[in-house]
């Protein structure tokens, strides 16, 4: 490794470095302030958008300051990319991980306690070790830069057990100055990094997640062949990008498919052998091929600019994961292009995911008793497949989160086996009873909770069709009142010229109906609110409904029962649809899709009148009707007769196309709210169930014709 750094005069002027060492005459928006912080002392979380300069922010305090910064990062390719960038500019930088031997590691160890090292990119498992982290006891430490620090938040899109561990490491090193960076962290997991890295009096910096120059858009595709069809048209309109996969399987089956077509693509994830990465890794950051085909692990820190689009074949798991990995286009600041190619059956996928994350208390007893079972001198040798199949388990990321959850709570340990890639266990606690394991349910319950909630956003983000994507994300990650970007599917479809604040009445029923939510909630203590009723029942109790549900549930007692009669029951189902989509309320998963307030909509519901939303206006359920011309009539819905034959009939031919559609959820085709039209309205033509809201053109093509013979044909 070089050490060209320490053998000349060291630079310590933070300007003059920056031009020296990385060509660089001024800082990018966010960099000076983070780097100044470092510079005096503080400890920082910084939270900056992919493409925003966060690996200089640590490295150019590292060059100015004395001693060593230990960067921990969570993927080896992460490090060798960034420990070979350095190394170019005659920078000494070095990486210790699992791909060393121990005589490397120790070499590399002892040049660090020699000063041969300025930057040394650190694993987190490393910390496992007692006698690493006593080895780095004899390095002065400048700082502790803990990059992808979103990775220790369990509330996070993307937590690592080892991160953990990283607090108690501070602790035991005399707590170095410590900075944590990332791309993608909520209100939620930046409080979490602050609590479990003890920043003290730390200096915070948000700069912001805005990234104008990227174009997202959601394409919603009935099938792979459109998938394919979109992607095709993407590469040769843009030559250069990544194609993230959810599985590897599906990485396989999509690069089979470009290279079947001519395209010269390569392959990425994490069932390839270190060897087959590493070609890949460089021949995409070398640019000898110009698409990636990958999991989410491939492009964390890859420094290619040129990346003209990311397309996303399967849905993302959260919205952190998405815009993290769509942020890796474009970060040359050019016009770049972010397709979703939407399916709402690939969230099985992610189900499974989540199934596998969260283990559950029983599933996790069941794992200990089996390590107790096999267990030789308190060891076991054994694939966590194998674990997994010794109880049953048909996910076998179930064992592996059940053995991280056991290793959390110190009833076992895990460790290298020498030689293999494979891992061992240890009981940490032998002649512990499964009786006696001591877990947190509820935070068991929590995680899982939150798990699911991030993929219900990321389905409600590629369902809304009007609200600009990017302000969508920004107020998901607690930017307010965020501009339209003009550029995403959305607002070049002109949804958002009618995004405005409330009128004075239009306050007063935003409150009403948030506060019949409230009411038919139960308040926590921690202030969020816990669903009890979904959102029809909940209409008819703000509409006055007297139906057996609404009467039995004693919801005619509550003092927000009819108080928006006036405005009928599908006014207000479309009234939902537009809040829920502010974030305002939410769904909460359970047997059955519960309406809850959100603590955003608490705050509307107390005065706050600081939003904008889609307006539904009445005109919409009102419309007129002159002769034979096929026009709505002028009368309130909740005026018209409603046959409860009829709707079941839609309803029933609705299940049937969405089986048909290959098990999508029937919502999609049309929601109930419009069920509801057709039933009252009961249209006969296209041109009559056109002007009913929530019948497009592209729905009309795909799904009208059945329904409007049911409508047809029923007496």
């Amino acid at each position: 490794m070089s050490a060209s750094t320490n053998s000349s005069k060291v630079i310590r002027d933070p300007r003059e470095a920056l031009e020296q060492h990385f060509g660089f005459r001024d800082f990018l928006s966010g960099q000076e302030p983070v780097v100044s912080a470092l510079l005096t002392g503080k400890d920082t979380l910084a939270v900056m958008p992919t493409g925003g300069g966060k690996s200089l922010c640590y490295q150019l305090p590292a060059l100015v300051m004395d001693g060593v910064t230990l960067v921990i990062s969570p993927l080896i390719a992460l490090m060798k990319d960034q420990v070979d960038g350095l190394e170019k500019k005659g920078i000494a930088a070095t990486m210790i991980n699992s791909t060393l031997t121990l005589a490397e590691q120790n070499e590399r160890l002892s040049g660090l306690s020699r000063g041969i090292y300025k930057l040394v990119y650190v694993a987190p498992e490393r910390f496992r070790s007692q006698s690493f982290i006593n080895a780095l006891r004899d390095v002065p430490i400048s700082l502790f830069a803990v990059d992808e620090a979103h990775c220790l938040s369990q509330w996070g899109h993307d937590f690592r057990p080892d991160y953990v561990r990283l607090g108690d490491a501070l602790e035991k090193l005399n707590n170095p100055q410590t900075a944590a960076f990332t791309a993608t962290a909520t209100p939620d997991v930046r409080a979490d990094i602050l609590k479990h890295l003890k920043l003290r009096d730390p200096f915070v910096s948000i700069s912001g997640f805005e990234r104008p120059n990227l174009s997202l858009k959601v394409i919603q595709c009935a099938s792979n062949r459109e998938k394919y069809e979109r992607l095709e048209a993407m590469i040769d309109r843009q030559r250069t990008g990544i194609v993230y996969c959810s599985t590897r399987k599906k990485v396989e089956e999509v690069c089979a498919h470009l290279g079947s077509i001519g395209k010269k693509v390569i392959a990425y994830h994490g069932g390839m052998d270190d060897q087959d990465r590493s070609w890949a890794q460089n021949v995409f950051i070398q640019k000898t091929r110009d698409v990636a085909v990958a999991t989410n692990a491939f492009g964390m820190g890859i420094d290619r600019s040129d990346v003209r689009f990311v397309a996303h074949f399967d849905v993302p798991g959260s919205i952190e994961a998405y815009y993290q990995e769509a942020g890796r286009a474009g970060r040359d600041g050019e016009s770049s292009e972010c397709e979703l190619y939407f399916n709402y059956a690939d969230t099985r996928t992610q189900e499974f995911f989540i199934d596998g994350n969260n283990p559950g208390y029983g599933t996790i007893v069941d794992i200990y008793l089996a390590l107790t079972r096999l267990a030789i001198n308190n060891e076991i040798h054994m694939t966590i497949k194998d674990i997994a199949g010794q109880v049953g388990l048909n996910n076998t990321m179930q064992a592996g989160s059940a053995l991280s959850h056991l290793a959390k709570a110190g009833y076992i340990e895990r460790f290298d086996i020498p030689g293999q890639r494979m891992r061992g266990t240890r009981i940490s606690r032998p002649g512990t009873k499964p009786e006696d394991l001591v877990i947190d349910h509820a935070a068991l319950a929590e995680k899982e909770r939150r798990d699911r909630s991030r993929l219900e956003a990321m389905i409600q983000f590629c369902y809304d069709d009007r609200t600009c994507r990017q302000a969508w994300i920004l107020n998901y990650f607690g930017e307010d009142d965020a501009a339209n970007c003009g550029t995403c599917d959305n607002c070049s479809s002109g949804h958002n010229s009618t995004r405005r604040g409330p009128t004075e009445a239009e306050f007063v029923i935003v409150r009403k109906a948030l506060s019949g939510i409230a009411r038919c909630s139960t308040h926590r203590p921690d202030g969020s609110w816990e669903a009890r009723f979904g959102k029809g029942r909940i209409v008819q109790m703000l509409v006055g409904g007297r139906s057996q549900e609404v009467l039995a549930a004693k919801l005619d007692k509550l003092s927000t029962y009819g108080l928006l009669k006036k405005q009928g029951s599908a006014y207000l189902f479309s009234l939902l649809g537009e809040l829920q989509k502010a974030g305002f309320v939410a769904i909460q998963k359970t047997p059955f899709p519960l309406l809850t307030l959100t603590r955003r909509g608490a705050e509307v519901m107390k005065g706050n009148s600081d939003f904008k939303i889609e307006w539904p206006e009445q005109s919409h359920f009102e419309k007129p009707i002159t002769g034979n011309k096929g026009k709505i009539p002028s009368i309130s819905l909740d005026e018209l007769s409603f046959d409860e034959k009829l709707f079941d009939q839609l309803k029933f031919k609705r299940r049937e196309l969405a089986e048909e559609a290959g098990g999508i959820p029937a919502h999609v085709i049309f929601s109930n709210q419009v069920l509801e039209f057709f039933t009252r309205l009961r249209p006969q033509t296209r041109e009559e169930a056109l002007r009913i809201k929530g019948v497009g053109e592209v729905k009309a093509d795909r799904y009208l014709e059945p329904f409007l013979e049911v409508i047809r044909n029923y007496r």
